[in-house]
This record gives structure tokens, sequence and C-alpha cells, in this order.
């Protein structure tokens, strides 16, 4: 599930929809990368997230498949970024978001079972992204799997709006919002001032 990416005008609808998580004290590692907290409070931060709407087994299982969605490699991933951590509390706010979740899970491990016969969890790495492999690309779709596709678009859509909006996944994007001017970076087209090489916009 490697490769996952974003367009950059996309971050700002997430950011904005990502803003009104952020004043949310009961995060252990998610923080939203636009935001401004105090020493003070950063030192009272939770060191493990209590969920507010998962069970621990829904729980458990969001961060495992937030994980194989945006994996830790050579970079930091979901785990780093505390993106389970930034699901549950979008989805505690939603019962809209609420309702598809559960449903989902209650889904994936039905259909684990009937495939591997056994839930999600207890099957390997291996056996776990080859059960989502169909459910996330298309040329893999197979009938009878939509309720598993529209879950799985779903958690893909808000694992990339929680790693994307943290301060771990901005900086992943190289963001320049993150970085600290000494003074006001010059044009990069020192030869072109009217930019007359670059394609006309779009929109």
């Amino acid at each position: 599930m490697a490769g996952q990416n974003v367009e950059r005008r996309e971050i700002l609808r997430m950011l904005s929809l990502a803003a009104a998580a952020a004043t949310f004290p009961g995060f252990s590692k998610w923080s939203f990368a636009c935001g401004s907290i105090d020493r003070e409070l950063a030192q009272i931060q939770p060191a493990v997230y209590q969920p507010l709407f998962f069970t621990a087994a829904e729980y458990a299982l969001l961060e495992r498949l937030a994980a194989i969605i945006i994996p830790t490699d050579d970079t930091p991933g979901a785990a780093e970024a505390g993106v389970a951590e930034f699901i549950d509390v979008m989805t505690s706010r939603d019962p809209d978001l609420q309702h598809a979740f559960r449903t989902g899970f209650r889904w994936l491990n039905a259909h684990s079972r009937q495939l591997a016969g056994q839930p999600f969890l207890a099957l390997s790495s291996e056996e776990q992204v080859l059960l989502l492999e169909p459910l996330a690309y298309k040329r893999k779709f197979r009938p009878g799997e939509e309720p598993g596709r529209r879950f799985f678009n779903r958690l893909r859509e808000y694992t990339i709006m929680g790693f994307y909006t943290s301060e771990v996944g901005l900086k992943e994007l190289d963001f320049p919002g993150l970085r600290f001017y000494a003074e006001s970076p010059a044009c990069p087209h020192q030869d072109d001032p009217e930019h007359r090489h670059l394609p006309p916009p779009q929109f």
C-alpha cells in the first residue's frame, strides 16, 4: 500500500478539516502541522492515547490498517504521525463516520474469516496485504467486495488526511510553510522575472 501521495492543493482542504481536531488535548503523537502548541501544553500531553470512540480491539485494527496504507520504511509512516489518534477524534464527532468505520471493521473481519479462517489481525502481514489489495487497486477488484472497497476508500482518505495534516507528514512533503526564513527568499527564476517559461494557469 506504499506510494500514497497527495496533490499540494489538496493539502489546503485537508488542513481546514483537520484544524477542528487540533484543539483536542489528548493526542500523544498526532500534532497539527500548522498549529502552535506552547511548551507548557506539550509537557502535559499524555504518554498513551485513550480512544474516544473506538473499542480497544477496533483501535488496534485501525492502527494496523493505517500502518499498511502509509508504512514506516526509510521515512516515518502513519504510526509515527499518530494517524489512528486523528481518525478516532474525527470519528468521535461524526455519526456518519462512526457507522462507516464500525460496519467496515465488522465486514473486514467477517471477510477475513471467510477467506482465511481468522480475523484480520490474526493474519500474517503478507496475508493482510493480500486480503486488502483487491479492495485498494481497481485492477484487482473482485465481485461481491463492494462494501469493503467503500470502507477501504474512506479509511484511506482519512489516513492520508491525518498523515499530511500532521507535522510528520508535511515534513515528508517538504512543505514550505514549515520553514523559517531569516529573510524573504528571492524568486529562483532570476533569468525570467516575468515567468514566461511557465505553462499558463489551468484554473
